[in-house]
Order: structure tokens, then sequence, then C-alpha cells
């Protein structure tokens, strides 16, 4: 008899087996020994699920019952709108567009990128820059073993391979935009962004879906950040409200590295999000987050923070709004090594409920190994507050109205935080768009 890991996950190593010629460097031989080892773990492990202490607020179960098989790339250009694609496009940006998990040379920009710069589409790095990949290539999933990842390692079918050499700071960001046109479609991709040292950054991933279709988008991120780099990388998640997100960050930043990461996740039907970092020696961490929720909307956020080395500086933030049957997961964690000594941490989560049957499932945790930190954390999970509401509405103010300020005035604080003018605006666009309540005006801004 099948066993439950077994059937979870049949059809997918089928599949692979069908396909797996297909996929990006798999004629090098330590790429392939790697996708190798990734597969027999997913065989082993299968998807995560809720008895698994980190995803216990979270079930997968409905990614096999989709049954989501990777989409031709033959006709997908032709069924991205160009006008609809640019107004997902930052102003002034380098644009590598992945469709369906595929590079798409058409539809990217990359004219006028400096000569020592490498931008290019993870199947094109494998075939010019192998030897380079080969030593970075999973640096920073080294402390990750859950079934997303190997699923990840071993069907992505492209994604992007940034490289800043040292001292290089670009003028203009790079956006990567993962776009999915086809129903019931598997877009699987691996990014890789390396900053070497002294060299600075912007990179902006951005997620979106055709119509209301239903599919899985599964990316991991790897980024390096050199001695004195720094890297701020931003993420917008809007997918289709019938769609399955998972999107994994996992950063390594070398002594005095600075790394600071904006999460916005707004769409799908379920969806993770995890940022891990490992901090080396005075290395500088922020990480800030907004995820609304509503219908029956479950967005997970799984964030940890490693201090591995002393003089490390850690601030998280993050908020969630849920409505009518929405559901909400923050698990925060960080950890202090023992040799960490002045460490200075702080992470705060706040939820607003605007439904009695919404629910906000919040989880801080802080391992200190090491007497000499300064560490804190702070949840709040509540409702508006009614004193606000009156202050409004004694500002001849309705209701309704008052509530609706106090809500967006709460979510848009996040969105205050972004220093890029126009990821901001796309922001709000989509802030507005995905917001629970109605009568909403950018006014307010």
């Amino acid at each position: 008899m099948m066993n439950a890991v077994e059937n979870i996950t049949s059809h997918y190593l089928a599949d692979y087996e069908n396909s797996a010629s297909a996929l990006p460097g798999r004629h090098l031989p330590w790429l392939q020994q790697l996708c190798s080892d990734a597969l027999q773990q997913f065989a082993q492990q299968g998807f995560p699920s809720p008895r698994e202490e980190e995803w216990k607020y979270t079930n997968v179960s409905a990614i096999e019952k989709k049954r989501f098989s990777p989409a031709a790339s033959e006709a997908a250009q032709a069924a991205v709108d160009s006008d609809w694609l640019d107004a997902c496009r930052l102003a002034d940006a380098w644009s590598l567009v992945l469709v369906d998990g595929r590079f798409s040379a058409q539809l990217s920009r990359l004219e006028g990128l400096p000569e020592s710069v490498i931008v290019c589409a993870m199947a094109e790095a494998l075939e010019k820059h192998p030897d380079r990949l080969e030593v970075r290539f999973g640096r920073a999933l080294t402390r990750e073993n859950h079934g997303f990842i190997h699923f990840t390692s071993a069907w992505f079918s492209d994604g992007l391979y940034l490289h800043i050499p040292p001292r290089t700071v670009l003028d203009k960001p790079v956006q990567l935009l993962h776009v999915v046109t086809k129903p019931d479609s598997l877009a699987v991709t691996r990014s890789l962004i390396d900053v070497e040292s002294m060299a600075e950054a912007e990179v902006f991933e951005t997620f979106v879906g055709v119509d209301d279709l239903a599919y899985l988008n599964a990316s991991v991120t790897e980024v390096l950040v050199g001695d004195n780099a720094r890297l701020d990388l931003y993420k917008l998640q809007c997918e289709t409200g019938k769609a399955y997100h998972f999107g994994g960050t996992y950063v390594l930043q070398e002594s005095h590295g600075r790394f600071q990461h904006h999460n916005f996740s707004f769409g799908g039907l379920l969806a993770r999000n995890e940022v891990h970092t490992d901090l080396g020696r005075a290395a500088e961490c922020q990480l800030n987050g907004l995820y609304i929720g509503r219908k029956r909307q479950h967005s997970d956020n799984h964030t940890r923070i490693n201090h591995t080395q002393p003089h490390g500086i850690s601030r998280e933030m993050y908020k969630g709004i849920l409505d009518q049957r929405a559901r909400g997961v923050f698990q925060g964690r960080v950890v202090v090594f023992e040799g960490a000594q002045k460490t200075d941490s702080e992470m705060n989560n706040r939820n607003l409920l605007l439904s009695n049957d919404a629910e906000a499932d919040t989880k801080p945790q802080l391992e200190i190994y090491n007497d000499d930190v300064k560490c804190s954390h702070g949840v709040t999970v509540g409702q508006l507050d009614e004193k606000s509401i009156f202050y409004l509405r004694s500002r001849c103010i309705d209701a309704e109205t008052a509530r609706n300020m106090l809500t967006f005035a709460f979510a848009n604080e996040m969105v205050d935080k972004l220093p890029n003018r126009s990821f901001q605006g796309l922001v709000q666009a989509q802030l507005l768009a995905h917001f629970p309540q109605t009568g909403i005006v950018k006014e307010w801004l």
C-alpha cells in the first residue's frame, strides 16, 4: 500500500521523469547531483505538513489535489498584455521577466547594464558561468530542510542571476517580474543575488497572475551580501485569488553587511513567505512586512534571524489586516548564538482583525545563548480603537469612513517606509485594489 508521502508526491515524481531533460543546467555534474539529492529528499519528505512545528498553522495538502503541471512555453509570451505588464513595471529600472517560470527576452528590458555587472536568467548563467555558480549555488540553504526547498531545487525551470562585483553601486534598480498565464500551471524558479564587498544594489521581486487563475508559484531566492556590502530587497506578491504561493528568501551576510527586506503579501488563496538570514560580525538586518487577507485567504509569514557573530543589529516589523474568514500567520524567530555578544535585536508583530471570523496566529520566539545582548519582542492582536473612531466622528466623519481611514492608516505606515517612490506607488495601487474594505480613496495618502 502506498504511504501518505508517496501518495502526495507521486504525480510530481512521475512528471519529473518526463520533463527533467528540458530543465536548465542538468548537464552539469554538480547540478545534476544537487537536483538528484533534492528529488530524493522530496520523495521521502513530501510537502510540509501541519505535523511539523514550523508549519503547524498551514496546510498545503490542496496543492496535491489541484495537480499542477509545468506550462508549455511556446505561446506564453503571447498571453501577456504589454499594457498590463507595463503597469507592473518600475519606472527607470532594468527588468527581467519570467513567464510561467521561464525567461522572456522579448518582455525583459536589460539594455544599458554596466559591463562588469551580470544580470541574466538562471538558465543562461548556468551555461555561461557554471564555475562561478558551482561554488555559490545553495550556500544560503545549508540550514534549510523542508519539502518546498527540495521541490524547488529539483524542479526549477529558470530564475534570476545577479552578480555585483566589489565596489560597484548600481545606479538603477533591478526588477524580477514573475508572471503566470496558464491555469493549473506550475512555475518553479531559483534565483541567486551575489553582492560582493562594498557593492550596493536594489532588487524588486513582483509576483502577478493573469485573470483569476489557479496555479502554484514556488520561488527560492538566495542572497549573498559581502563585507561592507548593502542590498535592499523588495517583494510584492499580488497574485490571483486562487493562486498558491511559496516564496523563500535566504540570506548570508558577511561582516558589516547590510540587508533590508520589505515584504508585501496581498494576493493568493494560500501564500507562505519565508525570510531567513544569517548575520556575520557587526552586520545589520531590517525586515518589514505587510499582509492583508480577506474572504478565505491564508497568509503565512515565517522569519528567522540568526545572529552568529558579535555586534549584530536586527529590526523587524510585520503588520497584518484580516477580514471575513481570512487567516494570518506570523512566526518570527531570533537566534543569538553563543559567541554573538553585543547583539541588538527588536521584533514586533501587530494584527488588526476586522471580523469576528478572522484569525491571527502569531508566534514570536527568542533563543538567546549569550548574556551580553539586548533583545525584545512585542505582539498585538485586536480591533480598531473605539476612542480613535469617536475622535474622527466628532470631526463630522461618519462611522464607516472613520473605520476605513484608521484601517488604511494602519496599513499605509508600512508603505511609507519605502524609499523608492516608483515602487511605493505600485504598492499603494495594489493595496487599494486588494483592501478588504470599500470606500478607500487615494486622496487619503
